[in-house]
């Protein structure tokens, strides 16, 4: 007769979550990437082909509205900065750090922690930066790019981890590992050739860089700045002065202006 099997008995052992607030001061210049607002017209609604007609009356670049376009705004007038990045670019990081360090899996990291809110304030003060690009097409057609560079820029992050699985010490070294090897923003390491958009974390009470980052660059000096942008090196101050006396001289200011608004 067979003799029936108790089952054992299942024990699923008790997850709770803890949060930790760390400071985050940039080791190499930011550079903002939101797609252009144009750009998202476009997927939405696309025009279709236009005709040769249509692109010689048009204007290809407007390097000021382009400037503009580039970061992630923050819309509320009491945050601390004008600017964000979106949350989710530093929990990415950590993600794609987990694959250099031993003991750290991407897809375990993506589901025990994240960085709470929707835009990290960050704070600095944005330059206009033009650099030539290659596009996705197979030709690798040059391009140039106009975008928003924060050359001295710093951050707090809050990092919510699910515990006993991860603890503080290992969150911490994640997100060091991601300053270092991964960055934000666009040209970053973990893209290739670029080296923009590392950090390192720091206490924020204890470091005097980041206390004048944020002092020197919050919401009302970052809002002047888009404004009125000055070109961050001699190269972009070049471009960009020729730009202006090219549009002069072929009488597109009108036209400039009328396509800006």
């Amino acid at each position: 007769m067979a003799v029936s099997k108790t089952p054992d008995n299942i024990v699923i052992q008790s997850v709770d979550t803890n949060t930790i607030r760390v400071g985050i001061r940039g080791s190499r210049p930011l550079i903002n990437h939101r797609l252009a607002q144009k750009a998202r017209q476009e997927l939405l609604m696309p025009q279709g082909r236009r005709t040769n007609a249509e692109r010689a009356s048009s204007l290809k670049h407007d390097p000021v509205a382009e400037f503009q376009a580039s970061p992630y705004t923050i819309r509320d007038e009491n945050a601390p900065t004008f600017i964000g990045i979106p949350a989710s670019a530093f929990k990415g990081a950590m993600m794609t750090a987990a694959l250099r360090l031993p003991g750290a899996k991407k897809t375990e990291i993506a589901q025990l922690l994240w960085v709470e809110g929707d835009l990290v304030p960050i704070f600095g003060v944005p330059k206009l930066f033009m650099a030539v690009t290659r596009s996705s097409d197979m030709a690798r057609t040059p391009d140039v790019r106009t975008r928003a560079l924060i050359e001295e820029w710093a951050a707090e992050i809050e990092i919510t981890y699910a515990t006993p699985l991860l603890n503080q010490t290992s969150v911490l070294n994640l997100l060091t590992a991601a300053g270092r090897f991964c960055g934000v923003g666009d040209w970053r390491p973990e893209k290739g050739k670029g080296t923009f958009g590392q950090f390192v974390i720091t206490h924020v009470e204890e470091d005097p860089i980041w206390q004048r980052i944020a002092a020197e660059g919050g919401r009302a000096v970052q809002v002047a700045a888009m404004a009125e942008p000055v070109a961050y090196d001699e190269e972009t101050e070049e471009l960009l002065s020729w730009f202006d006396a090219e549009i002069n001289a072929r009488g597109k200011v009108t036209q400039l202006r009328r396509e800006a608004a």
